[in-house]
């Protein structure tokens, strides 16, 4: 049984099949071994692509900054009316629509003028009345004091008589003061705008009865100028009243969590007298003339408070800056057209622009775009629009075709993002 077993494993056929699988490991162990020993002398370290990597660029600008303080705050009219009515009546007739600017002295309501009409015509009878009494006890008087000089009537009898025509002549002035009343009462039947501004809705209809005093008819906003009140952290405060000693601070505000608007300018009018201390912070108040009503009472905004302007602020686009675990950090690209990664320190970021306080130098070009495959040390090439039609043709050439890189421009690094 051993013979054939022997004489098979012997055969010329599987000696050259063992022949070759060791001639095949043996070369895939060699090949491990160069691979092993070339990363072992390169340290482990990862090596820069020999490719050029594209990437977008842009300058460090030197440029003036504003250094600001950012709330939310919220919009307020300087004046609040709500008007009520001085008299009691049935309103007869509404003068103005909802929502109307309105100016002051602009009449909003009639209430029922009748008996108010009626009571200064019985307020001018009166008077009318006793002003004749008063004359005809005066002239009585005045013969009495002739008459009590020769004797003809007692002290007594003249007394009487100069006091009932003191007293007449207190009922008219009396009377005098009743028709000034029903004169204002009749005024008051026509309700105006105490201030200038814009209504809101009605809150009582033509047709209803109301009662002085009572509830609001409408209430008007003063909108043009207008103020929008924020609060900023007690801890700033010194250097907000540092800044507001040498000139007033300027405010911008902007339409809230991306709102749709313009930003509006204005300027610090308010510092409260103390601080809320549920809140730690300050009340603060900013004007701003709203010619363009683009403010609204309640409404609610980012306030930009501007303390001062940094001349010479060292400035890059906010996408050149990336954050990782040791830090923020840019890629500068270097005379040799390579990746130079620099540790900065960002102070602020404003407008899309990142205000750098520490490493980098102005006139430096620094990766906007494609980061994420570069490593220090890497050769990179620079990508431009163009700057009409990323895909026109440019003078002279060809149109690129869809994916193709064009080179810088000479002298020119910015992107133009």
């Amino acid at each position: 049984m051993m013979g054939p077993m022997n004489a098979a494993v012997t055969s010329p056929r599987h000696a050259s099949f063992r022949r070759a699988f060791r001639h095949g490991r043996t070369a895939l162990l060699s090949g491990l071994s160069v691979s092993l020993m070339a990363a072992a002398g390169c340290g482990g370290k990862r090596m820069p692509p020999k490719q050029a990597v594209p990437v977008k660029t842009g300058t460090v600008a030197v440029e003036p900054r504003p250094v600001s303080l950012f709330s939310v705050g919220t919009v307020e009219p300087v004046e609040t009316a709500a008007v009520r009515p001085q008299v009691g009546g049935v309103i007869t007739a509404v003068a103005f629509s909802e929502g109307q600017d309105v100016r002051q002295g602009q009449l909003l309501f009639r209430i029922d003028p009748r008996p108010f009409e009626a009571g200064l015509a019985a307020a001018r009878a009166q008077f009318s009345r006793d002003s004749s009494q008063a004359a005809n006890a005066a002239l009585q008087a005045r013969r009495y004091a002739e008459l009590v000089q020769k004797d003809y009537v007692t002290a007594e009898q003249y007394d009487a008589v100069r006091t009932q025509a003191e007293m007449l002549r207190s009922l008219v002035r009396q009377d005098e003061a009743a028709i000034a009343q029903a004169e204002l009462n009749l005024a008051y039947a026509s309700v105006t705008a105490p201030i200038s501004g814009r209504a809101g809705g009605l809150l009582v209809k033509k047709g209803n009865v109301v009662r002085a005093n009572d509830a609001a008819l409408v209430v008007i906003h003063q909108m043009r100028p207008i103020r929008v009140r924020f609060a900023v952290p007690e801890n700033q405060l010194g250097r907000i009243r540092r800044y507001a000693a040498s000139e007033p601070l300027a405010a911008v505000v902007r339409p809230a969590r991306g709102g749709d608007g313009p930003e509006i300018r204005g300027r610090l009018l308010f510092v409260d007298n103390e601080v809320d201390a549920g809140t730690g912070t300050v009340t603060l108040k900013a004007e701003f003339p709203n010619a363009d009503m683009a403010l609204w009472p309640g409404q609610f905004v980012d306030v930009e408070l501007v303390l001062t302007i940094e001349r010479n602020a060292l400035t890059v686009p906010d996408a050149a800056v990336v954050t990782g675990q040791e830090g923020t950090f840019v890629y500068v690209v270097t005379a040799e057209g390579r990746a130079e990664k620099r540790n900065v320190r960002v102070d602020r970021i404003l407008g899309g622009a990142a205000v750098i306080a520490e490493g980098l130098r102005g006139g430096e070009t620094v990766v906007t775009d494609g980061q994420m495959r570069l490593i220090p040390g890497a050769a990179v090439e620079v990508l431009t629009d163009s700057p009409s039609d990323p895909g026109s043709t440019p003078p002279g050439g060809k149109k690129p075709a869809a994916g193709e890189k064009r080179p810088a421009p000479a002298g020119r690094e910015k992107s133009g993002r």
